[in-house]
């Protein structure tokens, strides 16, 4: 792998604590959602919707860049990413996550088409490949 970019963050005092970038942009306090037994404090978030975050912006940038690549740019590109925690069986825990793409100027088949081949690209969806159950809906 060639590095392009590196992004650095830490977080102190892990699902119950605080995450902070490095360069200060990205600095959250973190809760245990009240789902998952924790205090679900209010103004805090957790690793799964930070990922879902990341996920969703993440494979919209791979459709805008198949889609520039292609030479027809695309406009109001919309990915809903839902990330999912549950229990392993065998114990520990596994994560799973949908992906509900809107790509309103293609045609359900074009849209369907391209949500594959983004999810060929996506350095999220190449991550988790084989790790976790992505599943792609094109909605409209």
């Amino acid at each position: 792998m060639k590095p392009l970019y590196t992004a650095v963050a830490t977080a102190t005092e892990g699902r119950d604590g605080h995450a902070r970038s490095s360069d200060g942009v990205l600095d959250v306090n973190l809760s245990i959602p009240k789902e998952m037994g924790g205090p679900g404090k209010a103004g805090a978030t957790n690793p799964e919707q930070m990922f879902a975050c990341g996920y969703a912006a993440c494979f919209g940038g791979a459709i805008g860049f198949l889609a520039r690549t292609e030479k027809r740019p695309l406009k109001d590109v919309q990915v809903t990413a839902k990330v999912t925690i549950g229990a392993k069986d065998g114990g520990g825990f596994q994560l799973a996550a949908e992906l509900e793409v809107r790509l309103p100027e293609l045609s359900r088949a074009d849209a369907e088409a391209l949500v594959e081949r983004a999810h060929q690209v996506c350095p999220y969806s190449n991550a988790t490949r084989g790790n976790m159950e992505v599943k792609l809906t094109v909605i409209d």
